[in-house]
C-alpha cells in the first residue's frame, strides 16, 4: 500500500517527475514527438474541466445561491457561451470528444466501460490523434493534472498526474508519469497543488498547454471540512418536475431509468467523513425533499473548493506575467440533473444533462464581458478551436468547428442543429440507447432499440420539456423533417446503418423492461 504524501512532498515529487520524464525521453526517445518551433505569439493554454457541473451551478449563469467568483472572473474578463452542449452526456465519451474533436461513434469511447459485458478497455485507440499530440508536435509543452477517467493512459503529454479511476475525495491515489502515488489531503486541493507545481517547473522557453481537471462536483460530494457549514441554513428551491411522476405522454424510457432523487442512497448511510444526512424512515415526500436539500448543499460545497483552486491558478498567472498571453477555457465534461424531472445524474438528452458551462478568456484577443446566447457550441469544437488559436491547422477529419470567428466577432455561417448520441445500456442508471437532434427551437429524441420510442419538445414554449408533442398531428411534417435531419447528421459524421439493418430488441439485463 502506498504511503500518503503531504502536499509539500507532493509538490517536490511533481517537480522531480517533470525533470525525470524529460530526461528519460532524451535518453531513450520513447514516446518522443518531433517538435517544430512554436509560433512566436503562440498563446499558453489553460483548459479547466470539472466533472458533472450543471450550467446552472455558477453564479455567472445566474445561480442565486452558489457564489463562484473565480470561475465567473473567466467569463467576465472574456466570453460566456449560453448555448453550450455535449454530444454524449457521460464522462469518458465526452472527455474523449473534447480531446479528439470527434463524436463518440468515431473515436470509439462509447461507454465509461465499468459494466460487465463492455470491452475490457474502453479507452482511446493507440493511433487516435488528439489536440495535445498536435500541440506537442507544434512545440508546446503539454500536461494534464487531475481527473482523466478514460481507460487508456494519457498520450501526447510531457507530464501527467491523474487520479486513479474515479478517485476519492480524500487522500487520493494518483498515477504520476506512470508511477502509482498516494497524496494526503482533499483531492481538489491536491489537483490545485499539482497544477501550480507544473506551472512552476515547466520549461520557460516554450508555450504550455495545461489540462487542469477536477473531480468535483461528481458524487459522492464530500467537501473539505472548511466548507461543512456553507449553505447549512439555505433552503434549496424545488425545480420543475421534482417529486412528481413523469408527465403524461413522456417516453416510458424516462420512468425506467434509475436516477430518481429518492434513490440516492449516499445520504441515508454514513460515509467515511460525514454522518448520514437523511432519515430513511421519513415519509416518502418529506424524505425526498430532505435528500434534495442534502444533495444540492454538498454539490455546491465541493464546487466552492474548485472555485478556490481555480483562483489560485489565475492568481499565479497574474503574478508571473502570464495572464496576458494565456487562453483560459472553463467547462465541464457533461451537465447534471439537480432535481429537474425528479432526476440526478445525466445521460438522457434533456437540457440539464446536455448543457455545460463554457467560459473563455484571452486578454487583448477576446473582448471582455461578452455573452454569446445565439451560437450552439459543442464539446467536439474544443480541439479544433484550441489548435486554430495556437496557429495549428485543425485536421479536416475533426467533426467540430473552431470558434475563432465567433471570438473575433466576425459574421460566419454557423450550425443550426447538432446530433446527440447515447450507447451505454444496460448499465448504471439504465438510460436506454438513444440519439436525437436539437435545433434552436426543437428537439427530437429517438430511443431506437425495440420497442422504439420518440419524443418531440418545443424548447421555446416548453423549456422544461414537460409536454411530448410526438403524437400531435400538426407536428407530422416537422417530425418527418427532423427524422431526416438525424439521418443526415449521422451520415455527415460517418455513422451509417448497413443495408438491411434492423434495430435490435432491448437488451435483457438488470434494467427494468
Amino acid at each position: 500500500m502506498n504511503r500518503p504524501l503531504d502536499r509539500r512532498q507532493a509538490i517536490k515529487l511533481l517537480g522531480g517527475g517533470l525533470a525525470g520524464a524529460a530526461l528519460l525521453r532524451q535518453l531513450s526517445g520513447a514516446g518522443a514527438v518531433k517538435a517544430t518551433e512554436p509560433r512566436r505569439d503562440a498563446p499558453n493554454i489553460l483548459f479547466i474541466m470539472t466533472d458533472d457541473q450543471s450550467q446552472k451551478a455558477l453564479s455567472i449563469y445566474g445561480n442565486p445561491i452558489l457564489k463562484t467568483p473565480h470561475m465567473d472572473r473567466i467569463g467576465h474578463e472574456g466570453i460566456r457561451f449560453d448555448q453550450s452542449f455535449v454530444t454524449t452526456s457521460v464522462c469518458a465519451p465526452s472527455r474523449a470528444s473534447y480531446l479528439t474533436g470527434l463524436y463518440a461513434h468515431a473515436h470509439g469511447v462509447t461507454s465509461n466501460g465499468e459494466e460487465p459485458g463492455w470491452y475490457e478497455q474502453m479507452g482511446l485507440r493507440h493511433d487516435q490523434i488528439t489536440y495535445p499530440m498536435l500541440l506537442q508536435r507544434a512545440g508546446y509543452h503539454t500536461a494534464v493534472v487531475g481527473k482523466w477517467h478514460i481507460k487508456s493512459m494519457p498520450t501526447g503529454f510531457d507530464h501527467w498526474a491523474i487520479l486513479k479511476g474515479q478517485g476519492s475525495y480524500f487522500d487520493p491515489s494518483f498515477i504520476v508519469n506512470g508511477a502509482p502515488v498516494r497524496f494526503r489531503g482533499h483531492t481538489d486541493d491536491v489537483i490545485g497543488d499539482q497544477a501550480l507545481a507544473y506551472l512552476q517547473q515547466r520549461p520557460k522557453d516554450r508555450p504550455f498547454c495545461l489540462c487542469y481537471q477536477f473531480k468535483a462536483p461528481h458524487g459522492p460530494w464530500e467537501p473539505h471540512p472548511r466548507f461543512f457549514d456553507a449553505y447549512r441554513d439555505v433552503e434549496i428551491p424545488l425545480p420543475v418536475g421534482f417529486g412528481k411522476p413523469q408527465p403524461a405522454g413522456s417516453p416510458i424510457a424516462f420512468s425506467r431509468t434509475t436516477q430518481e432523487i429518492g434513490d440516492m442512497g449516499d445520504f441515508f448511510r454514513a460515509a467515511e467523513r460525514r454522518k448520514a444526512q437523511v432519515d430513511r424512515d421519513l415519509p416518502v415526500g418529506e424524505r425526498e425533499r430532505a435528500v434534495l436539500q442534502a444533495f444540492i448543499r454538498n454539490y455546491y460545497r465541493v464546487l466552492l473548493g474548485v472555485d478556490e483552486n481555480v483562483g489560485r491558478v489565475l492568481d499565479f498567472l497574474d503574478r508571473e506575467g502570464l495572464a496576458e498571453n494565456t487562453l483560459v477555457v472553463y467547462t465541464s465534461d457533461n451537465g447534471m440533473f439537480l432535481g429537474e424531472h425528479d432526476f440526478y445524474d445525466k445521460r438522457l438528452m434533456l437540457e440539464p444533462s446536455i448543457r455545460v458551462p463554457t467560459l473563455m478568456r484571452w486578454p487583448g484577443r477576446i473582448r471582455p464581458g461578452r455573452t454569446d446566447d445565439r451560437h450552439m457550441v459543442l464539446n467536439i469544437d474544443v480541439a479544433p478551436t484550441l489548435l486554430d488559436l495556437a496557429g495549428v491547422a485543425p485536421p479536416a477529419w475533426m467533426h467540430g468547428r473552431s470558434w475563432k470567428p465567433l471570438l473575433e466577432e466576425r459574421h460566419t455561417e454557423w450550425r443550426r442543429d447538432f446530433l446527440y448520441e447515447w450507447y451505454e445500456y444496460p448499465a448504471v442508471h439504465c438510460a436506454r440507447k438513444h440519439r436525437g437532434v436539437r435545433t434552436e427551437r426543437w428537439k427530437l429524441i429517438h430511443f431506437w432499440e425495440q420497442p422504439e420510442e420518440w419524443a418531440l419538445y418545443d424548447l421555446r414554449e416548453d423549456p422544461d420539456e414537460q409536454v411530448n408533442l410526438i403524437d400531435r398531428p400538426e407536428q407530422a411534417d416537422r417530425i418527418a423533417a427532423l427524422k431526416q435531419r438525424i439521418t443526415a447528421l449521422r451520415a455527415q459524421t460517418g455513422d451509417v446503418d448497413p443495408p438491411g439493418y434492423v434495430a435490435p430488441a432491448l437488451a435483457p439485463g438488470k434494467c427494468p423492461a
